[in-house]
C-alpha cells in the first residue's frame, strides 16, 4: 500500500516493503506523526539517532537532518532505502546500521520506537547509552497497547528519569533525561542455554540467543513438536532453514546429516547472528551459509532439496498471514521438483489451505492439540 504521511516537513510517499498492492497496512502510524510533531521544537543539528523505525517513516522526514537509523530488520532497512528514492532523497544523506554493527560514539537526540521485544529494547539502549550525554534528548514513541510500565522502568534504568505524554490518537511519547555521561554496562545478551532432552539430534545442546529472536529464553513449544517430526534429509543436498530463528533447527538438520549443505535465513540480523552462533556452539561438521534477507529472494530457481519452517504470524502488532504465503510461494519457486517443504503452524492457521493452493497437495505428517506439521512436494 503506497499512501502519503502529512509531517513538518513536507507530504511523503510510503510503502511497506516488499509493496504489495492488496496489502492495506500503511507504512507508520499514529506514534511516528506524534513523535515527528514534536520534533519541531527540538534542535536536531546535532547528531540524530533513530532506533527501532518500522518502515523507514521516521528517517525518510528527518532525512534532511542526516539520521543514523539502527535497526533489527532487513524489510525495514529495505523500506527505507525504498521510500528514501520514492521521495527523492538520496540514501547518502542517511546512515543505516543494523542492530549487530557497532553504534555511534555520539548521540545527541535519540529517537525510539518502542520495539515488541523488551529484550531487544534493553540490549540497544545499554550498546547505545556510552554515546549518550547530559545534553542528550531522549524521546520514545508507541502506541499505548506496545507501552508498558517494564518499558519505562527500562527507559529509567538506562537512560535517566523518564516520564510520557497525554495519548494522543492511542499514542504515546516517553521522555528520559540523561543525568550524566552515558553509563557503560555490559549487555546481558546474548543469551545461551541447554536445550531439553528426547527432541533428537540437539537434545542437551547448547542454543545462543541475541536479544530480540523468538523466545530468547527457552525452546518455544512449536519448534520442539518440530525438532520431534524432521524429515530424514539424507540425499537432500542443499537444505533450507527458513525463518530460521536462532538456528536450532538447521542445527538438528546438520548434526543428524554432515553431508547436507544447510542454508539459514531471516530478515532479522539478531536472528541470523544467533543462527551461526548456535552453529558454531556446537562445533557441526559440515557446511553452513547464513543470510540476512527477504525470503529466498537471490536463491536460484530449482536449487534447494528440503526447506523447513516455522513462518510467523504477526508483522509487529498486526496478525497477518502475508509473510506465510510469502515464504511458502519463494519455497515452491526454489525447490526442484520433487522437493519438500515442511511447515510446523498452530493448527488454526489452516497452512494446509495455502499450500494445497500453491503447490497442488498437503500432507499431515504430525499433529498435537496446538500444532500440525504438513509435508508439501513439488511436482
Amino acid at each position: 500500500m503506497n499512501d502519503r504521511m502529512t509531517t513538518p516537513w513536507g507530504e511523503l510517499a510510503l510503502a511497506r516493503f516488499p509493496e504489495d498492492p492488496r496489502d492495506r497496512l500503511r507504512a507508520w502510524d499514529a506514534s511516528d506523526e506524534y513523535l515527528l510533531r514534536h520534533l519541531q521544537g527540538v534542535d536536531l543539528s546535532g547528531t540524530v539517532v533513530v532506533l527501532g523505525d518500522r518502515w523507514g517513516a521516521l528517517v525518510t522526514a528527518l532525512a534532511v537532518h542526516g539520521p543514523t537509523q539502527i535497526t533489527d530488520s532487513y524489510l525495514s532497512q529495505e523500506a527505507t532505502r525504498a521510500n528514501l528514492a520514492r521521495n527523492a532523497v538520496g540514501t547518502g544523506t542517511v546512515r543505516l546500521l543494523t542492530t549487530q554493527d557497532p553504534p555511534p560514539g555520539r548521540i545527541d537526540v535519540l529517537l525510539v520506537r518502542v520495539p515488541k521485544s523488551l529484550a531487544l529494547l534493553e540490549d540497544q539502549l545499554l550498546r547505545l547509552a556510552p554515546g549518550v550525554h547530559e545534553g542528550t534528548v531522549v524521546v520514545g514513541t508507541g502506541m499505548v497497547k506496545e507501552i508498558h510500565t517494564s518499558t519505562l522502568r527500562l527507559f529509567e534504568r538506562i537512560i535517566g528519569p523518564t516520564r510520557t505524554s497525554l495519548a494522543e490518537k492511542k499514542a504515546r511519547l516517553i521522555f528520559s533525561t540523561p543525568q550524566a555521561p552515558g553509563k557503560v554496562v555490559a549487555t546481558p545478551w546474548p543469551y545461551r542455554y541447554a536445550l531439553p532432552e528426547d527432541i533428537g539430534p540437539v537434545s542437551g545442546r547448547t542454543v545462543v540467543n541475541h536479544a530480540g529472536v523468538f523466545c530468547a529464553d527457552r525452546l518455544d513449544i512449536g519448534t520442539r513438536f518440530f525438532l520431534t517430526h524432521l524429515p530424514d534429509t539424507r540425499g537432500a543436498a542443499r537444505v533450507v532453514d527458513l525463518g530460521c530463528g536462532n538456528g536450532v533447527v538447521g542445527t538438528a538438520v546438520a548434526l543428524a546429516d554432515p553431508g547436507a549443505e544447510v542454508l539459514f535465513v531471516d530478515e532479522s540480523f539478531q536472528a541470523v547472528a544467533s543462527a551461526e552462533a548456535t552453529y558454531k556452539a556446537n562445533g557441526v561438521p559440515g557446511h553452513a551459509e547464513f543470510r540476512v534477507g527477504d525470503g529466498l529472494t537471490g536463491v536460484p530457481e530449482g536449487s534447494v532439496d528440503l526447506v523447513l519452517n516455522n513462518p510467523p504470524f504477526h508483522s509487529h502488532q498486526a496478525t497477518t498471514d502475508a509473510t506465510a504465503q510469502r515464504m511458502f510461494a519463494d519455497a515452491r519457486r526454489a525447490l526442484r521438483p520433487g522437493g519438500e517443504l515442511w511447515v510446523v503452524g498452530n493448527r488454526h492457521l489452516g497452512y494446509h489451505v495455502t499450500l494445497r493452493r500453491l503447490f497442488g497437495n498437503s500432507r499431515l505428517v504430525a499433529s498435537d492439540p496446538k500444532f500440525v506439521v504438513l509435508k508439501a512436494v513439488k511436482r
